[in-house]
């Protein structure tokens, strides 16, 4: 976790402005980042050239950076800025053509637009099964595999070399369950159309958004539902489906909490309406929540702990520290925050069935840690990869 000065720079800047709605605080936090981003030079824009003004100058905007660093961290899962959450919304209901927002306007763009679509294909169906490893087969036959990604969907930049790197993780995992956070419809009707192996849950509509995409000849899905969070300032909800995976019944959660440590007493709401779900989801259910909790360390303990029969799997598989942070500054400079920042926001709690076979986590790797070659990497959050095994019984848990 961050340092105790690190928390400091981030709740004074917070505090500030506890008031402030969700717009008002993207515009703030990332004027300073995307001047940054234009300045740098080795930043290639895969999508387009760069936008900002020739007349602005290099004081100005790290002037510009230097205001806003301390805003950088408050909410670390939606960089962007309040035109673009604009955008976002004015796109889900125009949802228009992929390739008219990834390709530039140009007289040879029914060409790029083919190349494009070939592109986004061949980076999820580059990889077939016999090119897989023997561990890669073996845990796709025998094991639940499950991958929980923040995707940054509302950052502008690269949006289409990120896309494919996105979409060559999925495809090459295969992961029988994936939660994904802060979606946009851009980046929705991408998955969709390249990923027809999947069943898609959407968690909204309008703006940013989670998501469940269930690998249709592994998982059978059965239902969902969205239980609305009544308090939320940003839209966030708790998404729901119900699915069978190899006979056993499995309840499946993803959510987006409530940014910024000026939201904490939010977010814990939220957070405690996750696992009253969890608790009460039928017995016979394995149920599993994987999101962008947003959640410091010491707001767990101030619930004082998880409840009876939830778990946190990081924690189940002996707090692996190569697997601690999902999101760290030290490392990914999508943002360019100038502090050094390393939290644990992405998690995954499970709660075992009551009867029948017991599901127990046997490994968690951190992707999406390799840079692209447009000089980002996928997301400001690393994502997480994760295995599942069922054991005979409880006891055989304990025991092994």
């Amino acid at each position: 976790m961050k340092t105790a000065s690190e928390c400091s720079q981030v709740t004074v800047e917070e505090q500030s402005s506890p008031s402030q709605h969700l717009p008002e605080r993207l515009e703030n936090r990332s004027a300073g980042s995307k001047h940054k981003k234009n300045t740098r030079k080795t930043r290639n824009q895969s999508i387009s050239p760069a936008t900002s003004p020739a007349s602005s100058s290099h004081q100005d905007k790290t002037q510009s950076a230097q205001q806003t660093s301390a805003r950088f961290t408050c909410d670390q899962s939606t960089q962007t800025e309040a035109s673009q959450l604009q955008s976002v919304q004015t796109q889900s209901t125009q949802t228009p053509p992929i390739q008219d927002i990834l390709t530039p306007s140009t007289d040879c763009k029914s060409t790029q637009t083919i190349q494009s679509s070939f592109s986004l294909q061949q980076a999820y169906w580059g990889r077939s099964f016999t090119e897989q490893s023997a561990d890669e087969q073996k845990t796709q036959s025998s094991h639940l595999t499950l991958i929980c990604w923040n995707i940054d969907g509302l950052d502008p930049d690269n949006v289409f070399e990120r896309a494919k790197g996105l979409l060559s993780h999925l495809g090459k995992y295969r992961a029988d369950v994936v939660l994904l956070q802060e979606l946009v419809p851009v980046s929705w009707k991408i998955l969709k159309n390249i990923m027809k192996d999947y069943q898609f849950l959407q968690g909204s509509e309008d703006g940013y958004f989670t998501g469940i995409l269930l690998r249709k000849d592994r998982v059978q899905f059965l239902q969902s539902n969205i239980v609305k969070y009544p308090t939320t300032e940003m839209g966030r909800n708790l998404l729901i489906a119900h699915a069978s995976f190899l006979g056993h019944p499995l309840c499946i959660m993803t959510s987006h909490l409530e940014s910024c440590k000026a939201s904490s007493q939010e977010r814990l709401n939220q957070l405690r309406r996750v696992w009253k779900w969890m608790k009460e989801a039928p017995q016979d259910h394995t149920v599993i929540f994987g999101g962008d909790t947003n959640l410091r360390d010491w707001e767990v303990k101030k619930l004082r702990g998880l409840p009876d029969g939830i778990s946190d799997v990081w924690e189940m598989l002996g707090e692996p520290e190569e697997s601690r942070y999902t999101w760290d500054t030290s490392i990914n400079d999508n943002n360019e925050i100038p502090n050094s920042i390393r939290l644990r926001f992405d998690r995954l709690f499970l709660r075992a069935a009551a009867e029948g076979a017991k599901l127990r986590p046997e490994s968690m790797t951190l992707i999406g840690l390799e840079k692209l070659k447009c000089d980002y990497f996928i997301s400001d959050h690393w994502g997480i990869l994760c295995t599942f095994i069922f054991g005979a019984s409880e006891e055989q848990c304990v025991t092994d």
